[in-house]
């Protein structure tokens, strides 16, 4: 039987430390619609988890830090998460709030155009956007947090290129974090406590995966 190494352990121990950890900082820096989403009806309260949705959108990207920190570096997640948040908040908050408004508008409308006329052809073309929007979202996400200093706007851009080249990726991030939400359903301990980083680390690896172009001509540029 063969022998398990120290250094495989200590590879273990880090990486379930990790996940530990974050899954803490994440749900308390997404509390209000965490909350939100266990003492209302979403039927009904949506409005106000639009309002609070925007306020996650620094918690993911300061994830993102973390798992690139740990990847590269292995620093810490604690510490790695605290510099993402404070370098990226602002951006992040406003990316976020961007994000936010574009699917409410879109399904919105997707309510609105449901029972029209239009409805076999308005609701799969918006149902589609939505997908594209929420894919590259991630994308942005992820892309703001490995350049905190760039322009949106060609975050942006970027983002919704490569995401749609990307699209199978995109796909496979979109189901995780799906999966993700019905868990949290189901059963939101295991959620929250056991799963979210997991999954927000598939959609950060595909989504750098994505962005490698983009990231490979930074780094050329700024060597």
């Amino acid at each position: 039987m063969p022998r398990i190494s120290h250094a495989m352990y200590s590879t273990v121990f880090g990486v379930a430390y990790l996940g530990l950890v974050l899954n803490l900082l994440l749900a308390i820096a997404c509390v209000p619609i965490i909350v939100l989403l266990f003492i209302t009806d979403p039927m009904y309260s949506w409005p106000l988890i639009a309002l609070a949705a925007p306020l996650c959108a620094p918690a993911l990207t300061a994830a993102f830090t973390a798992f690139r920190a740990h990847h590269e570096k292995g620093d810490g997640p604690a510490e790695a998460f605290l510099v993402g948040w404070r370098a990226t908040w602002r951006r992040a908050l406003g990316l976020g709030a961007v994000i936010t408004a574009a699917v409410v508008v879109m399904l919105v409308d997707v309510r609105f155009f449901s029972d029209s006329a239009f409805a076999v052809v308005t609701v799969p073309l918006l149902a589609v956007l939505c997908v594209i929007v929420a894919a590259m979202g991630i994308v942005a996400l992820v892309a703001l947090s490995e350049a905190p200093k760039a322009r949106l706007r060609d975050i942006l851009q970027a983002s919704i290129y490569l995401s749609l080249r990307r699209w199978y990726l995109s796909l496979v991030t979109l189901a995780a974090l799906a999966t993700q939400v019905m868990l949290f359903t189901s059963l939101p301990a295991v959620a929250l406590g056991l799963t979210a980083a997991p999954a927000l680390y598939l959609a950060w690896a595909n989504a750098r995966y994505t962005l490698r172009p983009v990231l490979e001509t930074t780094e050329v540029a700024a060597a």
